[in-house]
């Protein structure tokens, strides 16, 4: 029952992950290279929706966004680490409950 219900509440993570997935292989390489700051934008916000979830990660993406401009400074600008790692990530970067082994 549990983990039914984590599964609900990842749903909309893992929705987002899926959209942002589909703009890096559609839309991203149609632009090239342009972003300043590594990683790029898209990769930033795939990593932090990853990371702390659709609003907290969809405020850090996008605030990402408004700092990537012309006259930006750019540089290397990493995802902030969560305290505690509460899921895992599957190969395709879907959020899941961590898996406990049966025994």
């Amino acid at each position: 029952m549990k983990r039914a219900l984590t599964s609900v509440v990842l749903a909309p993570r893992n929705v987002a992950i899926a959209v942002i997935g589909l703009y890096r292989r559609a839309v991203s390489p149609l632009y090239g290279d342009v972003c300043r700051y590594y990683p790029s934008c898209s990769a930033y916000g795939l990593e932090a929706v990853q990371e702390h979830g659709l609003v907290h990660g969809g405020l850090l993406a996008a605030w990402r966004v408004c700092r990537c401009h012309p006259w930006a400074e750019g540089g290397i600008d990493d995802v902030p680490a969560r305290r505690v790692q509460q899921y895992r990530r599957t190969r395709l970067g879907f959020v899941v409950a961590p898996s406990h082994g049966k025994g």
